[in-house]
């Protein structure tokens, strides 16, 4: 049973809120001080929040957290505002027992989230300034299109394959699917009408994923031409093979070299450190770590495999990796230097000297 209060002022004692967040309901789970007071649902508001807090415990200090997820920031902004020091935490960083996986629900999690705020384990997620949430909106919204138009190409493929239809001459056969290309693919004939209709509906989507994919390249263009960006997109554009997309890409989820201490701290939250599971005399490197900025790993691989054939330096240093394991392992270790490069322009102000790898 929950603890009835009789007093009515809490000056000075501290009172935590563990929320898990739905759609038509906020479970909220509090705690006073050591104490477990009650969980109960709440209609999904700030505002109900405080509301059921300083009519039960005036004067307190309130505390709250939640998982990110769904919801994004706005709910922390809104608690925040109202006078609540809230914190959002990574779900994977929650501690959980295995009875509570086994017995998962609302308020289960709830209580989970106050029981942990009120133990002090909790890590809490950067919060970025609105401004920079909404440009990394339009940055991953490209990001998005450009894996719908990929998947829309392979559905193409698919479909040629599926009606036996040969490969077209090899002069128009390019990766980037030229006019050419696309000329020879809407001059393809099928024997009945609901065939044609069939492929052509798959090529419309094409064709309207690339033209939406151009505008939001040309806003990104637009965007990186902005003081905020400017200074910094030239400097990284000056490392052998970062791109304006790829730089933008790097800025908008990064946000603030501030955040981490060191390389290694950057490192971990791209994504470009390996895991281990290890136990007495025995250790299992398990590869990658799973916990990633799925972009970031993504894109700075893809840059790595570009600056290693540009710069002297990253060559000579793949084509060493190489002698002692397989590329698509080399290519971690090169985008990683890759990555050294790019903290090292922004945190000195400085362009890079090609060549030249950095280890600050």
């Amino acid at each position: 049973m929950h603890r009835q209060y009789s007093h009515s002022n809490f000056s000075g004692q501290d009172v935590f809120v563990g929320i898990d967040m739905a759609r038509k309901k906020w479970q909220i789970a509090i705690y006073l001080g050591d104490a477990f007071h009650k969980s109960f649902p709440v209609d999904p508001s700030a505002k109900a929040v405080e509301h059921y807090l300083l009519r039960t415990f005036p004067g307190a200090r309130y505390h709250s957290v939640y998982e990110a997820g769904y919801f994004g920031y706005q709910a922390h902004h809104d608690l925040v505002s109202l006078g609540i020091d809230n914190m959002i935490v990574n779900p994977a960083d929650v501690p959980t027992s295995d009875k509570h996986r086994r017995t998962k629900n609302d308020r289960v999690d709830a209580n989970k989230l106050g029981r942990e705020l009120l133990k002090g384990g909790l890590r809490p997620l950067y919060i970025p300034e609105r401004v920079a949430i909404e440009d990394r909106a339009l940055v991953r919204m490209r990001s998005t299109f450009v894996r719908k138009q990929t998947r829309c190409k392979n559905q193409i493929k698919a479909a040629l394959a599926f009606f036996g239809f040969p490969l077209p001459p090899e002069d128009i056969i390019e990766r980037y699917w030229s006019r050419a290309y696309i000329r020879w693919l809407e001059g393809l004939h099928f024997e009945h009408e609901s065939g044609h209709q069939a492929f052509h509906t798959l090529l419309g989507e094409l064709l309207s994923l690339r033209t939406t994919i151009t505008e939001l390249t040309r806003q990104i263009r637009h965007l990186a031409r902005e003081d905020r960006y400017r200074s910094r997109v030239l400097l990284l554009c000056r490392i052998p093979g970062i791109s304006m997309m790829g730089a933008m890409i790097f800025l908008t989820e990064i946000i603030t070299l501030d955040r981490f201490k060191n390389l290694d701290r950057l490192a971990s939250y791209v994504g470009l450190v390996p895991g281990e599971h290890s136990t007495g005399e025995t250790e299992i490197d398990t590869g990658l770590t799973p916990r990633r900025n799925i972009l970031l790993r993504y894109i700075l691989i893809e840059c790595a495999w570009i600056a290693q054939r540009e710069d002297p330096a990253l060559l000579a240093a793949f084509k060493e990796y190489c002698k002692r394991m397989p590329k698509n392992v080399a290519i971690i270790h090169i985008a990683r230097k890759l990555l050294s490069r790019m903290r090292y322009v922004l945190k000195y102000n400085q362009p890079y000297v090609t060549g030249v790898i950095a280890n600050n």
